[in-house]
């Protein structure tokens, strides 16, 4: 699964992310976020046809697989669309990524979506 892909953890805003990357290291980079209540791994298939053009990230959005499980309170902020968007945009910027592109879908897409609201110019 995710050939010639690196495992590592990048802190993000309140958590520690999982994440694989791979693929052309000279290419866009496209981050690719999952589902509920899927983890990075359901992008195997896809990476492995993205990757010769592609810069791929593809994280464990918090809560989800290896990525940190933070503490919820009543307001349940912890695991809102907007702080699990700042954790992304986090790990992007410290990858080298001020720009990238994002796939996405269910609830990766509802995160996708807010980190377009909050930050258009990434």
């Amino acid at each position: 699964m995710f050939e010639g892909f690196a495992e590592k953890y990048v802190e993000g805003v309140g958590a520690n992310l999982f994440l694989r990357q791979g693929g052309n290291p000279s290419g866009p980079p496209l981050l690719l976020l999952h589902g509920y209540p899927q983890t990075s791994a359901m992008w195997d298939k896809v990476a492995s046809i993205l990757a010769p053009n592609f810069n791929l990230i593809c994280p464990d959005l918090r809560g989800y697989g290896r990525s940190d499980k933070p503490e919820s309170d009543s307001n349940h902020a912890s695991y809102s669309k907007r702080a699990m968007a700042a954790d992304l945009l986090s790990i992007m910027k410290k990858l080298g990524h001020t720009k990238f592109f994002v796939g996405a879908h269910d609830r990766g897409a509802r995160v996708a979506h807010r980190m377009g609201q909050d930050h258009p110019e990434n």
